[in-house]
């Protein structure tokens, strides 16, 4: 054992492909791995010299600056993420774990590069995007379509109510014309059921059950229990008034997993995340109430945009790096599409309330 502990750590550090660095609680590095020299593109000189603050993006640096803080009242950062400039003025994106030494004034680091996951989710979300609007064209084709047509079929169904037959003495016409009026029915009816087909198909095929809300919740929590660990979220949770709902199980655990992953990625850093879910029956309407204590955001500013697709509020990449918008994108999708509606109420750093009416 005394072998071991003389042994230097210091190939370790700088052998090490994962980025280390040890910072001092005055805001400058102190030592750095030459994987981190290598990526930034500058000196040690250089980064010895100037605040680390200067080398982060200008959006994620207020952000960054006040998980700092946390780390200097000896509160270890985890599953943060921020991007940095290179010397050649490339953004990279880092995922760090930082553990304050409160005796030592220091703070130990550890990133790891994630700017290529980053593409690929970029480029994941610019897919989505695109099946999204590919899918919204087909369908207001069809609705327009089945419209259009419906339009000159009715049209000719009323020239066949406005004829006399009685004054047509030709047996051969008085055929054609009922071969005709038959065929134009039969096409209107199927342009109705086209319609129809085209209404319903959303939700044919979707599983509906009685969805326990404290079972599902167990299960999401337990996903993601490290997180919720790190994190040190709070619940608060009462479904007394209402323990479930008829909804698709699949789409109930989707609702948490996105309403929970963004309260802990949208938590004001010097306050632990506390999450209340509760439950209750309004005029005959069964609810759930999701509040959180995070950022928030303007509602003047975003508030119409909240669910929409790659819609981004924050300038900041804590917990796990999605800000792309689809998290309450799918929220409002397992919803909607099942007959219900969400409302939200926030302000900025007062948190967020999300309240779903299910049909």
């Amino acid at each position: 054992m005394q072998e071991t502990d003389n042994l230097s750590l210091e190939p370790f550090f700088n052998l090490s492909m994962d980025l280390l660095c040890i910072a001092g609680y005055d805001g400058y590095f102190k030592k750095v791995n030459p994987a981190l020299v290598q990526l930034l593109g500058y000196t040690e000189e250089e980064l010895f010299s100037r605040k680390i603050q200067e080398f982060i993006h200008e959006e994620d640096r207020d952000l960054t600056g006040r998980y700092r803080e946390n780390l200097i009242k000896n509160v270890p950062l985890v599953n943060y993420e921020n991007r940095y400039v290179s010397k050649t003025g490339e953004i990279i994106w880092l995922h760090w774990t930082s553990i304050p030494l409160e005796n030592e004034k220091l703070v130990y680091a550890i990133a790891k590069n994630i700017t290529h996951k980053k593409k690929l989710e970029k480029e994941r979300i610019e897919h989505l995007i695109n099946l999204v609007d590919k899918n919204h064209e087909l369908k207001q084709l069809n609705y327009t379509t089945s419209h259009d047509l419906r339009s000159p079929v009715n049209n000719l169904l009323s020239i066949f109510g406005f004829l006399d037959m009685s004054k047509i003495e030709d047996k051969e016409i008085l055929e054609t014309l009922d071969y005709m009026k038959m065929a134009t029915e039969g096409l209107n009816n199927s342009l109705n059921n086209y319609v129809d087909l085209i209404s319903k198909r959303e939700t044919s095929n979707i599983d509906l059950e009685v969805v326990d809300f404290e079972l599902i919740l167990k299960q999401v929590k337990s996903s993601i229990s490290s997180l919720l660990g790190n994190a040190n979220v709070t619940f608060n949770v009462d479904f007394s008034n209402l323990r479930g709902v008829r909804h698709n199980p699949s789409y109930m655990e989707s609702i948490f997993l996105n309403l929970l992953t963004n309260s802990i990625k949208y938590a004001r850093p010097d306050v632990p995340p506390v999450i209340s879910i509760t439950s209750q029956v309004v005029e005959g309407k069964n609810q759930l109430i999701y509040t959180d204590n995070g950022l928030g955001f303007d509602m003047e500013k975003f508030g119409s945009k909240i669910f929409g697709l790659n819609q981004k509020f924050h300038n900041n990449g804590g917990g796990d790096g999605d800000s792309k918008g689809v998290g309450l994108y799918l929220v409002y999708n397992h919803i909607n599409s099942l007959g219900g509606t969400i409302a939200v109420e926030s302000e900025v750093n007062n948190g967020v309330t999300f309240t779903i009416t299910f049909k």
